[in-house]
């Protein structure tokens, strides 16, 4: 999540994007709250929200706990997202965090985790259809066709698109890992280039992080753009629970990072206060400052270095691995790797987990950074190991002990904190299944309403936070059509 630290982009500008591309985006910001409302936005939500193990609210399910919380910058601009049985199949998860930054910020987040999934899991069926349709022909012309050149003119787009892996990543994984490769490079590209079209979401300054994953049976395959992590909690040589990060926090102080922001003419430096932060800014204005070096949105900046394109990455899980942890930077920002494991191992209950290290954030944010803002957070918590009530963990004898003191509390707290998800497997399941409709009515209604906020102001603009994803918003400067047009607008009233 964004905020901006100069008082010129706190009250912005006639000539600045949020108050001035032109009249007419005054008059589209007040006819927004209408589209987003529209018959066919609603029925696709209600869809999307119907559908059996797919979990966006807080709340947790046998395999994985969410929960996410709003910081002191404004709107909770994260989002997250677990869909067991994905696309159609009992051994499959997806599960996602999307770190919203910018004016829009939360609407691109909530855009990405609604829209992403669906079309990630469309390009993995047209991707196995293909395979099975190229192996046929394969090996009938093997049997038929002995001509060099008959075999050489069956090689497709998608054959071609698939040696851009590399024979050693061929020869390293196994084809789940091709098949998803290359869907998930699709659906990141597709997903982009939806947004750059959108018409009731503005990704001009705004954008989101995204760290998915699939996992289906043993294999774990994870599409990851921006600040935003994975870690793996597994078993050392002595048995003692280890963090493993599984992602790479994608920022311009890497060096292939910022060499491919300079060769598009971006520019890459750290402000003075800040050494540590490095940013990414425009060719000619110091503007917008924005500390990731991919994302999606932030169309300010794709033709200066800004990608989408998702670092893709496999592992194979072992009996050793006992869960995975997503999560966006207001966790990382104050918790290691190490930390974070040993707090979700340390939970009582898995239905928790996620809580407690969202919980243990804030109080570590109000104590290293009491002059901070706190920033939103997300988390999702996916458990690897079928016993799903044997939580093995790493604690001494002494963590038992706080843990059967907690559980008392838990048993009060619980249900409440479950219920308001409406995704927890429970004896009443028609109490659940409303609960939850009635969740995902109020979270609609929620972004009707920030619509019309976001027209007026940028709560997020007000404010210090540790580590600002965004400084300032560049200028528009209105051409001579512009100016124009302006002046007869006014002539005429």
């Amino acid at each position: 999540m964004g905020s901006c630290l100069t008082t010129e982009s706190r009250s912005p500008l006639p000539s600045s994007p949020t108050s001035s591309v032109g009249r007419k985006r005054k008059g589209s910001l007040k006819r927004r709250p209408g589209s987003r409302n529209s018959s066919f936005d609603y029925k696709r939500e209600e869809m999307l929200h119907r559908i059996p193990g797919r979990l966006f609210l807080n709340g947790s399910s046998e395999v994985a706990s969410l929960f996410t919380q709003q910081g002191k910058k404004g709107t909770n601009q994260d989002a997250m997202i677990v869909w067991e049985n994905f696309g159609s199949r009992t051994d499959t998860v997806f599960c996602g965090v999307f770190d919203g930054h910018g004016p829009y910020g939360h609407m691109v987040a909530k855009r990405v985790r609604d829209c992403l999934p669906l079309k990630l899991s469309a390009h993995w069926e047209v991707n196995i259809k293909n395979d099975d349709v190229l192996r046929e022909i394969s090996q009938n012309r093997t049997v038929s066709m002995n001509s060099e050149d008959t075999t050489y003119s069956s090689v497709s787009v998608d054959e071609e698109a698939r040696v851009s892996i590399g024979v050693e990543d061929a020869e390293k994984h196994p084809e789940v890992f091709q098949t998803l490769k290359e869907s998930f490079m699709k659906a990141f590209k597709v997903m982009d280039r939806e947004l750059k079209m959108h018409t009731n979401i503005d990704c001009f300054c705004s954008g989101t992080t995204a760290v998915t994953l699939v996992k289906q049976g043993d294999d774990l395959v994870i599409g990851n753009v921006g600040d935003s992590r994975a870690i793996l909690a597994t078993r050392d040589g002595n048995d003692s629970l280890i963090a493993v990060q599984l992602t790479v926090d994608l920022k311009p102080s890497l060096p292939a990072e910022a060499e491919r922001i300079r060769k598009c003419r971006g520019r890459v430096f750290a402000l003075q206060d800040e050494p540590d932060v490095a940013r990414v800014w425009l060719p000619n204005n110091d503007s917008p400052g924005l500390a990731m070096a991919r994302a999606f949105g932030d169309f300010c900046l794709k033709d200066f270095g800004l990608i989408s394109v998702p670092e893709i990455s496999y592992r194979r899980l072992t009996e050793k691995d006992e869960f995975i942890v997503l999560a966006t930077d207001g966790i990382w920002d104050v918790l290691s790797n190490k930390e974070v494991v040993d707090i979700v191992a340390s939970s009582p209950a898995r239905s928790s987990a996620a809580r407690r290290l969202v919980e243990s954030a804030v109080r570590a944010w109000r104590s290293k950074y009491p002059t901070s803002k706190v920033d939103d957070c997300a988390v999702v918590c996916l458990f690897l190991d079928s016993d799903i009530n044997n939580f093995s963990t790493a604690s001494t004898a002494k963590s038992k002990e706080q843990g059967e003191v907690s559980t008392k509390k838990e048993d009060v707290d619980t249900p409440t904190g479950l219920m308001r998800s409406g995704t927890v497997r429970a004896a009443d399941n028609s109490l659940v299944q409303e609960q939850s409709k009635e969740e995902a009515a109020e979270e609609s209604k929620e972004e009707a309403s920030e619509y019309e906020e976001v027209g007026k102001e940028w709560s997020a603009l007000e404010g210090v936070s540790r580590v600002n994803t965004l400084l300032t918003l560049p200028r528009f400067v209105p051409s001579k059509e512009d100016e124009k047009a302006a002046g007869e607008t006014k002539k005429r009233k």
